[in-house]
């Protein structure tokens, strides 16, 4: 394939002080790096290979011309004339010359005058190819004995110089230098009167520029990061990298800011050799503003955030991971745009896979940053212990699990609570001869529950009774299905009733604390569960009959599978679920899922709850992508109708609105956004603070990305003020080197 006319210009911008004589990182024939001429017998003989060979006895000169191959050791070299004066030693290279070194990095020239170790010598318009594929040129080169390259009025990048179709194009980016030293012992390219140029647009000098040879980290400046924002002004941030061993190093990052303080941030990650951590941190000394927006204390004090998070291999059964987040107050991460969480979880979890076994030692933590929480409320669970032991039942067949768990919850200014239970369940499947499938489930379970301090719990459907208190659970549960397959559309359809029975004895279950069954609502994801709460703390008990009806069709490309059900209690016992959940009397709503997927262009899915009585929407979700990974738009729009008046935890109406999206233009340019808007009106939470169409945040930027190099510009806006992280404007700049630090 012809390449078009533009594209086969060389990458000639001017080199310092030589403009006449310009480092080519393209014009080279770089598809033989190897030879073919007969090995050595020994490291003092050379293998030679040529087309035409001439000796002079009387000047002890070989003269070689036309495809001339030379070998010795391990290094190799190809010429299209060679002149190797053997009294001097002298070996002259001329012609698209290629000298190969044993670590795999290939030298080009025109001409090549060395010593007939092949290894050191002088090459002039000399074009280097390292291992990697990145290339350093230059209009002279010296080429020592110990592998090391100096250059003069150079040129660096690792960027392709070829296309998709192998014609020539310009690097995104390059360094040139006056001189440029390869030091192959220390892995290292270092320059002197450096500068980078990205498209071609020369940038500020880099005096002490050195980054690695090869795709290895290595230690210097990183590439800075500049931020410009309404709380904190004008940031700069330069990243220091050190590498400390091929398996740790640390990053430390000083911010520096217009409106405020300086901060330090730093990273340190090791890898050993049963697994990895890395531990992060953010540190300055400011004043802090609490959510309220009123100055607490004007006088500076330490503010900062720490995590850290790992994982461990033992063995290939035992495993233990970890994870830790604390922050000094409620609103320093918002302030310098480090995360946008609303608390802060710190876990570890001790866990032992067997074959037919599982066990879970388990803990966790949790630091709020919410507006009105109280932080002597937030519970702390530590042990959590879970054991399961899968058994094949010898009598009925089917499978047999036994399940330990117990549970401590603690808070310094609120309830505590510890739990454990023992229970077993037992499942068998089977199809009948009419095709249904049939599921029978079984299962005990004991538990003992003790708390105290219960009053300090606001909600009472939460307490529980004080002091110690038992539970025994027992369930049936027949779970039918009855697949129906057939053509349609030129695809095939799947039609699948569905009818499950679950009957369970009347429980006490508001003598039980409730600490992890308390938020839920009604979906498609649980309306076939046994017990319907979300944890243990509840048991949906008494007798119940759920039905439902799934329809999937496929075709080459498309697939959708949609769900509606129901549920109908048979005793007219009070429901243990809040109003609003879609339980609460003893026909259910009505809730359903649809999903439709098209190759890998669109996946949109929908999921509702209808009123029993009228068909009132009381939830209504959906979310969507369409596009390329290039161009590509996601969409997500929720509201939640209860139709309550008692506004229990986490069940307040809600409304948003979600966009964003990605549109590639020209080549490896794009536009990007996203925006979040609240609908929520004063009617649907009276304790909120949105009413009606409030944006939270969005954003808005252009970026560049190739196989090189990555630019973006961002601007983002925020509308909601949280102490003294204010609402404004805030711009972004980042830009990144692929195999370059400095």
């Amino acid at each position: 394939m012809a390449c078009p006319v533009a594209a086969q210009q060389t990458v000639e911008p001017p080199v310092v002080q030589a403009p006449q004589d310009q480092p080519d990182l393209q014009d080279r024939d770089v598809s033989a790096d190897t030879v073919d001429a007969p090995a050595p017998k020994s490291d003092e003989q050379i293998g030679f290979a040529a087309d035409n060979l001439n000796y002079d006895n009387e000047t002890d000169v070989v003269v070689a011309e036309g495809n001339v191959e030379m070998k010795r050791d391990t290094v190799e070299m190809r010429a299209d004339k060679v002149t190797w004066n053997r009294k001097t030693g002298e070996v002259v290279a001329e012609g698209d010359v290629a000298l190969k070194n044993p670590e795999g990095d290939t030298a080009y020239g025109d001409r090549i005058v060395l010593t007939d170790t092949l290894r050191d010598g002088v090459v002039e318009n000399m074009l280097v190819v390292l291992d990697n594929g990145a290339r350093l040129a230059a209009v002279k080169g010296t080429r020592f004995d110990n592998g090391n390259i100096e250059l003069e009025n150079a040129a660096y990048t690792p960027c392709p110089v070829e296309d998709g179709s192998g014609c020539p194009k310009k690097p995104s980016w390059q360094i040139r230098a006056v001189r440029v030293i390869y030091d192959r012992g220390k892995n290292k390219v270092r320059y002197k009167g450096a500068r980078v140029e990205i498209f071609g647009l020369p940038l500020i000098p880099l005096p002490g520029l050195s980054h690695p040879a090869n795709s290895e980290a290595g230690s210097g400046l990183l590439v800075p990061e500049i931020r410009l924002d309404r709380t904190n002004g004008f940031e700069i941030a330069v990243p220091y990298y050190l590498r400390i061993a091929p398996d740790r190093d640390i990053t430390i990052t000083p911010h520096l800011y217009t409106g405020s303080v300086p901060m330090i941030e730093g990273e340190f990650r090791a890898l050993t050799d049963i697994g990895s951590f890395r531990i992060n941190g953010y540190a300055t000394h400011s004043s802090v503003v609490p959510v309220s927006g009123q100055v607490i204390d004007p006088n500076r004090q330490f503010r900062g955030y720490l995590e850290s998070a790992g994982k461990f291999q033992f063995d290939p059964r035992w495993s233990l991971s970890y994870s830790g987040r604390i922050t000094t107050d409620r609103t320093f991460m918002r302030r310098y745009d480090i995360s946008r969480d609303d608390r802060l979880r710190s876990t570890f979890e001790l866990e032992r896979i067997g074959g037919q076994s599982y066990l879970s030692i388990a803990g966790w933590a949790t630091q709020t940053l919410r507006r009105n929480d109280v932080q002597g409320q937030q519970p702390i669970a530590l042990p959590i212990i879970d054991y399961r032991q899968r058994l094949a039942d010898p009598l009925l067949g089917g499978q047999i699990e036994l399940q330990l768990n117990t549970l401590a919850i603690a808070r310094t200014a609120g309830q505590d609570t510890q739990r454990a239970f023992a229970g077993a369940t037992w499942n068998l499947r089977g199809l009948t001869g009419l095709g249904q499938e049939v599921v029978l489930t079984a299962m005990v379970r004991g538990d003992v529950y003790h708390s105290d301090e219960n009053l300090l719990t606001a909600i009472p459907g939460y307490r529980g009774k004080s002091g110690w208190e038992g539970r025994g659970i027992a369930a049936v549960a027949a779970d039918m299905r009855w697949p129906f397959v057939g053509e349609f559309l030129g695809g095939t359809q799947t039609l699948t009733p569905r009818v499950q029975i679950v009957a369970t004895p009347s429980l006490k279950n508001l003598d039980i604390p409730n600490e992890d069954s308390r938020a839920f609502d009604l979906e498609d994801s649980n309306l076939f569960a046994i017990n319907r709460f979300n944890g243990y703390d509840r048991f949906e008990d008494g007798a119940r009959i759920t039905y439902g009806v799934e329809w999937n069709f496929s075709r080459p490309g498309l697939n959708i599978n949609s769900i509606i059900g129901q549920s109908y209690r048979l005793s007219d016992k009070p429901s243990l679920f809040p109003d609003g959940t879609g339980l609460t009397d003893r026909t259910s709503d009505i809730v359903g899922r649809t999903t439709i997927a098209y190759k890998d262009f669109l996946r949109l899915t929908h999921r509702f709850r209808l009123d029993k009585d009228n068909l009132a929407v009381r939830r209504n979700e959906i979310d969507a992508m369409i596009g390329s990974r290039s161009t590509y738009a996601v969409l997500g729009y929720s509201r939640l109708n209860r139709d309550i008046l008692l506004l229990g935890e986490d069940l307040q109406d809600r409304e948003e609105v979600r966009a964003g999206g990605r549109v590639a233009f020209a080549k490896n340019w794009s536009i990007f956004g996203s925006a979040i808007v609240d609908l929520t009106r004063k009617s649907d939470d009276p304790l909120g603070v949105a009413d009606g169409f409030d944006p939270i945040r969005h954003r808005l930027g252009l970026a560049y990305d190739d196989d090189c190099l990555s630019i973006a510009l961002t601007w983002r806006r925020d509308y909601i003020d949280t102490g003294d992280a204010r609402r404004g404007n805030s711009f972004s700049f980042r830009i990144a080197f692929r195999n370059l630090g400095f």
